[in-house]
C-alpha cells in the first residue's frame, strides 16, 4: 500500500520570501472556519464540462502523477465555472505572484487509492481524505470538478505554506499558524483571501483544499450543491 511520501515539489514559502526579499501582502486574520456536513444533491445537478487547466499564471505540478500512484491522470482538469473562478483568483494577485495546483478533479479510483492509501494506518482523523462514495448524490469533492488543491506562486518557484501537501498533521490545518506570526502565515492569509474572493471556501483541516459548486460550499454558504460526480470527455 502507497504511503504519502511523495516530495513536496514547493519549497518553504518563509525561505523564499526571505531570500527574494519579498514583502506578502497584508490581509486580515482568518475568520472562525466551520466544517459542516455536506448537502446531498437533491436537484438536478449542472451540467458544465470539465475543462482542462490551463493558465499563464497557473503552474500544475500533479503530484500524484509525479509520485507514481497508480489511478493518476497526467492531465489535470477542472469544471469550466471553476476554472474560471481559479483564474479570477490568480488574476487578483499582484505581479510577481501566480497559483500553483497540486491536483483537481479525480477519478474515483484514485480517490479509492488514497483513502486506502491514508487510512490503512491507525490514528488518522476523518476530515483528509473523504472516502471514494459511489453515489451520485453524495459524490466526494474531488470527483465533481469543483475541488481544487492549490498553493501560490513567487517567480514561479512553488511555496510550501509551513506543511507540505497531503501533511496530515496539525500543522495542515488552515488556520495552525494564526498563533505564529511570520511569513507563511502570512502566506496562508494570502492564499485564503484571494480564493475566498473568487468564491471558493477552505477545507478546515487542509490550508490547500478549496471548493467551489460543491456539497461542502453549499453547506457553508446557504446554497444548492452545482456539480455531481462527472468525467472527463476526452
Amino acid at each position: 500500500m502507497r504511503r504519502f511520501d511523495e516530495p513536496w515539489l514547493t519549497r518553504d514559502g518563509a525561505e523564499v520570501v526571505a531570500e527574494l526579499a519579498i514583502e506578502v501582502p497584508e490581509h486580515p486574520a482568518l475568520p472562525a472556519l466551520i466544517e459542516p456536513d455536506p448537502l446531498p444533491l437533491v436537484r438536478h445537478p449542472s451540467d458544465a464540462p470539465l475543462v482542462e487547466l490551463a493558465h499563464p499564471r497557473v503552474m500544475v505540478l500533479g503530484n500524484y502523477q509525479a509520485a507514481g500512484w497508480e489511478h493518476s491522470r497526467p492531465d489535470t482538469w477542472l469544471r469550466a465555472e471553476t476554472l474560471e473562478r481559479l483564474g479570477h483568483a490568480v488574476d487578483s494577485l499582484p505581479d510577481r505572484w501566480g497559483l500553483c495546483v497540486f491536483d483537481a478533479w479525480r477519478p474515483l479510483e484514485l480517490q479509492a487509492e488514497l483513502h486506502a492509501a491514508a487510512y490503512g494506518h491507525p490514528g488518522l482523523p476523518p476530515g483528509f481524505v473523504s472516502p471514494p462514495d459511489p453515489d451520485p448524490r453524495t459524490p466526494p469533492p474531488h470527483l465533481t470538478g469543483g475541488t481544487v488543491d492549490c498553493s501560490l506562486t513567487i517567480d514561479d518557484i512553488p511555496l510550501g505554506l509551513g506543511a507540505g501537501f497531503d501533511d496530515f498533521t496539525d500543522r495542515a490545518r488552515t488556520d495552525a499558524l494564526e498563533a505564529e506570526p511570520g511569513p507563511n502565515r502570512d502566506l496562508r492569509r494570502l492564499l485564503f483571501w484571494t480564493m475566498r474572493g473568487a468564491g471558493f471556501v477552505v477545507l478546515d483541516c487542509e490550508w490547500w483544499h478549496f471548493e467551489y459548486g460543491t456539497r461542502r460550499w453549499a453547506a457553508i454558504t446557504g446554497n444548492d450543491p452545482l456539480f455531481g460526480p462527472t468525467i472527463p470527455d476526452a
